[in-house]
């Protein structure tokens, strides 16, 4: 036994050992065979040369038509079992494909792409389609969303299938794919004719869209497909790093092989009350789904609603927020209201609803003075300390250190608490302006408060300058002046500047401001070629990012005071000029606004202006997206280790 477990352990660990094994697993047998026609076995079976192992076939491997059961797939020794749990259609070519799961269990050499077919009827369909789905807003590749067909003939099986696009929400997919990492797919198994193309981030398994919130693309392109002998470069590697020749090896090319998908989530048209919070004493928020058109109707039962809130809505009303104005009110830990709006019945209309709600925060009346109680204790503490600091060498008449006491101490009146206003960076560009965020809505502001100055040789000259509310920005605030590059500005603020709606006014403050001169930026001017005059155009950092936006004025795009470095490019087209890019609508058909990039870097350097020509549709869309700033990169692509060229290296 001894001997044995030495031999045994010597034939492991040894480098010199056998060669390694870098031959991948082959199917010797299978039953049904491959190909097989008239097949209606439930189970199959596959029977390798070696031990092989299944990687994440739950991800990997995809059974076309689909299931709607999901099947059953083991892998053991060197046996690979699928049960099929739904019922096998009549006249079908049934797919399994493993993609480049299969891998030997010793070295995990991939057995490459493939897929396992038979049929139910008397003959096997070969035909594949290939393309690439996007996000259609910002064309990233989506790793494992399905792609599926539906035939636009009409069968014996599925005689209400016809080029009307309610089948993609009434009935599964005819045949299906799912994505790599690289936004690839392969349908295949199809039989000739024509299809229309879909894909479906499928949230409830069914394979058809039924959910709002699941993420599709449509095309309105008939796919017919189609193949021809065709010739591919073949390598022949010596190692990993070296190769021996490339052949130019015979393959059947299908076709289409270009279908491009733009992937987007549709907006949720349906309108509902989501949740509501009071998460303070002074404020309650309510949370929709959809864009409201018209607020709710707030009607207090305990209490007279009247001038009682200062109402903020986002730019499409699905977050609407109270501020309770009076202290005496928002001190009621739990404030009763019926509220009055519009939501989407069953029938997809909009009906009045009223409910009862009660508003209970979350921070007691308890709660809120304990805190202001304990900040109170805690000034006073500070206040009491820096006394007995300042008067800690004086002394009695007797010449004793007088140790005060905290009754010996007067405690004056508390100093007031400013608002903690945030205001944005004092280093600007010139087309950058000087933001101020409240934390509470703003009841008065005096202008004369404020003052600008352009400091010129040690002198200050006034400027002059506007204040107003940011649009869509609750409590945000813009100061707008002509800032000249190089410049340098003082503003000061003067004590109450600003008062919000609960007396707390906005503290005294003096800064300096500095724009950035012009030897600092670069310029870049787009022109553009064959693009539609909605374009909106980005400038992107290496983050994918924008950095800059700017309406195409006609065929040009112009950016000024651009900090140098590496930038990237993107444009969409803005059909419905809301100035943001919109997603797709399938009931109406619509499709998301189109999205561009350019597919190089733009290196800009100060002092630089850069002229660059853009033509948006010379590259096809999936090519377009620079790799630096795509987020979703590529799986690293299986292949034979080469270890045994490796080891001869090494002993060299």
């Amino acid at each position: 036994m001894l001997t044995t477990f030495i031999v045994a352990c010597a034939n492991i660990g040894s480098p010199d050992g056998g060669p390694y094994d870098e031959t991948p697993p082959r199917i010797v047998s299978s039953s049904p065979e491959f190909g097989a026609s008239k097949s209606h076995s439930k189970k199959i079976t596959l029977i390798f040369d070696e031990n092989i192992k299944l990687e994440n076939p739950s991800e990997k491997v995809v059974i076309s038509p689909p299931q709607i059961e999901q099947p059953e797939i083991f892998a053991s020794g060197k046996k690979i079992t699928i049960e099929l749990l739904d019922s096998l259609l009549p006249d079908r070519t049934y797919t399994i494909d493993f993609a480049d799961a299969i891998e030997d269990n010793n070295e995990g050499n991939p057995m490459g792409d493939y897929a396992f077919s038979f049929s139910t009827g008397d003959h096997i369909d070969t035909m594949q389609v290939s393309g690439y789905v996007l996000d259609a807003s910002n064309l990233e590749p989506i790793k494992g969303i399905y792609v599926g067909l539906y035939s636009m003939e009409n069968d014996s099986l599925n005689s209400s299938l016809s080029l009307s696009d309610s089948v993609f929400k009434t009935k599964s997919f005819q045949r299906i794919s799912r994505t790599d990492s690289r936004g690839h797919f392969i349908i295949k198994g199809i039989a000739p004719g024509s299809y229309k193309v879909y894909a479906l981030k499928d949230q409830d398994q069914n394979y058809m869209y039924s959910q709002k919130s699941e993420m599709i693309a449509f095309s309105d392109r008939i796919i017919v497909p189609s193949s021809r002998p065709d010739l591919r470069p073949d390598t022949v590697w010596h190692d990993s790093i070296h190769y021996d020749s490339i052949t130019m090896k015979p393959f059947t090319h299908f076709f289409p092989d270009d279908i491009t998908l733009l992937a987007f989530t549709p907006v949720n048209d349906e309108i509902h009350l989501l949740k509501y919070e009071r998460n303070v004493l002074n404020r309650f928020t309510f949370y929709f789904t959809g864009k409201p058109k018209e607020l709710p109707i707030v009607k207090g039962l305990s209490f007279n609603e009247k001038d009682a809130f200062v109402i903020q809505n986002s730019k499409d009303n699905d977050t609407i927020t109270y501020w309770i104005r009076d202290s005496l009110l928002y001190y009621n830990d739990t404030l009763t209201i019926s509220l009055t709006y519009n939501q989407t019945d069953t029938l997809g209309m909009l009906a009045q609803y009223t409910d009862t709600l009660e508003l209970v925060s979350r921070q007691t009346k308890a709660r809120f003075d304990k805190l202001r109680k304990e900040e109170y204790e805690e000034w006073a503490d500070e206040y009491r300390s820096e006394i007995r600091s300042k008067r800690k060498n004086e002394r009695d008449e007797d010449g004793k250190k007088i140790k005060l006491k905290d009754e010996d101490i007067q405690l004056p009146p508390q100093p007031e608490k400013f608002m903690n206003v945030r205001t944005s960076n004092n280093l600007i560009d010139p087309d950058v302006n000087i933001d101020f965020t409240f934390p509470e809505p703003v009841e008065t502001i005096h202008l004369d408060y404020f003052h600008l100055f352009e400091i010129i040789d040690s002198t200050r000259v006034s400027r002059d300058f506007l204040f107003f509310p940011i649009e869509n920005e609750n409590n945000k605030y813009r100061l707008f002046a002509e800032w000249q590059p190089g410049a340098n500005y003082e503003l000061k603020i003067d004590t109450g500047a600003v008062v919000s709606i609960y007396g707390n006014r906005m503290a005294g403050t003096r800064g300096n401001i500095k724009v950035k001169d012009l030897d600092s930026y670069s310029s870049l001017f787009v022109s553009l070629q064959h693009a539609d005059t909605s374009a909106i155009v980005q400038l992107l950092n290496s983050s994918d990012d924008v950095v800059k936006e700017v309406k195409a004025n006609g065929d040009k795009a112009d950016f000024y005071f651009i900090t140098p470095g590496t930038y990237y490019l993107r444009l969409f087209y803005d059909r419905n000029g809301d100035g943001k890019w919109t997603p797709g609508d399938y009931d109406k058909h619509i499709q998301a606004e189109e999205t561009f990039y350019y597919p190089g870097a733009l290196e800009l350097r100060a002092q630089w202006d850069i002229n660059q020509t853009w033509n948006p549709t010379l590259f096809p869309i999936y090519h377009q997206k620079p790799s630096k700033i795509t987020k979703q990169k590529p799986d690293k692509e299986k292949t034979i280790k080469n270890q045994n060229a490796q080891r001869l290296r090494d002993k060299r």
